[in-house]
């Protein structure tokens, strides 16, 4: 207990019993007849405005992690870790459109998940189902990276223990969390989102004046930074890209803006708005988020030319870059700022973390437990599983932080990229054709997930302690098409979700040629063309709540 920053802990201790009490106070705000549906437990009863869906979807994407994991990234290989800026620029044109119509042909007909539509389009429970496990399994992981961002902020504050009692501050904050989702749904963290943010904007505009006038200007950061990657033996670092990593920079950047709103919780953010407007306004508007993570990267070099070290994971021995960021404001700002700074990386933990475990559910309950366990469940029914589901995916994620090594965490986040990449063609590309046969979708997902894995499986760890799963940069000379190495001997690196969604474009091609050829039945399209275009005015839209 001596080693405990307490005036730092009593004020990220004071920020989160506010954001505790939002959470419980939620479930009366903007409250609809009954939580008991899960139009409204877990989708806030489709009627969120334009600011809250921004805070909503800001927080849902620019989460702990990335507050952590972006800037330890610059100070661990520098330039590679710009990769989120330019994907999050990106992603925001590509996904306008078809965002606009997902979130119509949802209302129209009362659809909650990305695999509800995917059902409704091609009338196939296989193809959703395969679309529903793979968000709940990519998702999983994701949410455990949040914990490893509210974990880096505890252990900087000294709570760096080992086993269930180093932990047990990061028990009692998710089962907090796990209340109060559990009680309000979705309006949880987007009310709680309001505060998140506007600590976090407060905390990086303070940072990136305040922090290069005491370290000496931006020069001098950089130039801290460049001499630190002169001396690293590894190939990757430096200030600037090189010949072997701008192929993975480009198209980790393309495979990560494609992937992000195909996770469930990106697309549970954008389906709880109020209407066609509301989105369009929040993709004009989210690029403001990315401008604050590309000061956010910054950090990484300022920490360089702070002299910060990262802390020692007393479990495992070894320095946690993970506590870069928390580490550099505990030295750099007074007690009483670094304890804001904490609990802004703290609460952003549990925004994302809440939003990620409702969509899991919503999954779990619309196309596993009502498809194939319990097919005439009432809406209560359905509502009350999403929030027992609701828990156990919770759990699940603090079983990762407490069995598994938080770096295998990181490395498993990046495997779920690859994995939802491959929803791309049932999901997007659905939205605006069926073109493709029911089983060449199906059977493109199974060899693009294949071959994505087995190349996965093949990737050593950067530091040489695992043989498999070690990341997602694949060597152009290691790739193996069938015993066939088209670029043998190359170094050059590429990000794996990349080549696995083109081999699972070119089956599923291949297989709906066959197929159509063969006239075979692709399934009972139950949407129309309309209900791609309709807005909240609408007539056709049904009603919010309705079975």
């Amino acid at each position: 207990m001596s080693d405990l920053q307490w005036p730092e802990l009593i004020i990220f201790t004071v920020l989160f019993g506010v954001v505790t009490i939002m959470g419980f106070v939620a479930a009366k705000w903007q409250a609809g007849d009954t939580l008991d549906h899960l139009d409204e437990w877990g989708l806030g009863g489709r009627k969120f405005g334009s600011w809250i869906t921004w805070f909503l979807i800001g927080g849902d994407l620019y989460t702990a992690y990335t507050f952590v994991a972006v800037p330890a990234l610059m100070f661990s290989a520098g330039a590679a870790g710009f990769f989120a800026l330019p994907y999050t620029v990106i992603v925001y044109p590509i996904v306008f459109m078809p965002l606009l119509r997902m979130w119509s042909v949802s209302r129209v007909h009362g659809y909650v998940t990305p695999a509800d539509f995917v059902r409704g389009r091609y009338g196939s429970p296989v193809l959703a189902l395969l679309v529903a496990i793979t968000g709940i399994v990519a998702t999983m992981p994701y949410i455990a990276l949040q914990l490893v961002g509210l974990e880096a902020v505890l252990r900087t504050l000294g709570f760096n223990g080992s086993g269930i009692v180093g932990h047990l501050p990061l028990l009692i904050a998710f089962i907090i969390l796990a209340v109060y989702t559990y009680k309000s749904g979705l309006r949880a963290p987007a009310l709680i989102a309001f505060v998140k943010d506007i600590l976090i904007y407060v905390v990086i505009i303070v940072a990136v004046i305040y922090l290069p006038i005491k370290l000496g200007g931006w020069a001098e950061i950089f130039g801290s930074a460049n001499e630190k990657f002169a001396a690293s033996p590894a190939p990757g670092d430096g200030i600037l890209l090189n010949g072997n990593n701008q192929l993975q920079y480009a198209t980790l950047a393309l495979g990560s803006a494609l992937a992000l709103f195909l996770y469930p919780h990106s697309i549970t953010g954008v389906l709880a708005s109020r209407g066609r407007t509301v989105i369009k306004r929040n993709m004009s508007a989210l690029p403001a988020y990315s401008l604050l993570l590309g000061l956010l990267a910054l950090l990484g070099f300022m920490a360089i030319a702070a002299g910060t070290k990262p802390l020692v994971n007393q479990a495992t021995g070894n320095p946690d870059t993970n506590t870069i960021v928390p580490n550099l404001f505990e030295q750099q700002f007074p007690s009483w700022f670094a304890g804001i700074a904490f609990a802004a990386i703290g609460i952003g933990a549990l925004v994302p973390a809440a939003i990620m475990s409702i969509a899991a559910a919503n999954l779990w309950t619309r196309n596993v437990y009502k498809e194939y366990i319990r097919k005439d469940a009432n809406p209560k029914q359905e509502a009350q599983q999403a929030k027992y589901a609701s828990l156990v995916v919770k759990f699940g994620a603090v079983a990762f932080i407490l069995f598994i090594d938080p770096q295998f965490s990181i490395d498993l986040q990046l495997i779920g990229g690859v994995m939802i990449l491959q929803t791309l063609p049932a999901v997007a590309i659905a939205l605006y054709t069926r073109w493709f046969h029911v089983w060449g979708l199906v059977a493109g997902w199974v060899v693009g997930m294949t071959w994505g894995m087995v190349q996965l499986y093949n990737i050593p760890s950067a530091d040489g302690k695992r043989a498999h799963f070690g990341g997602s940069a694949l060597k152009l000379g290691e790739l193996d098409v069938f015993g066939w190495h088209p670029f043998a001997g190359s170094t050059v690196q590429i990000y794996v979700g990349i080549l696995a969604l083109a081999a699972n474009l070119l089956v599923a091609v291949v297989v709906t040629v066959i197929a159509r050829r063969m006239h075979k039945f692709n399934g009972t399209d139950q949407t129309n063309p309309e209900d791609y275009h309709v807005d909240e005015d609408s007539k056709r839209l049904r009603k919010v709540g309705a079975h």
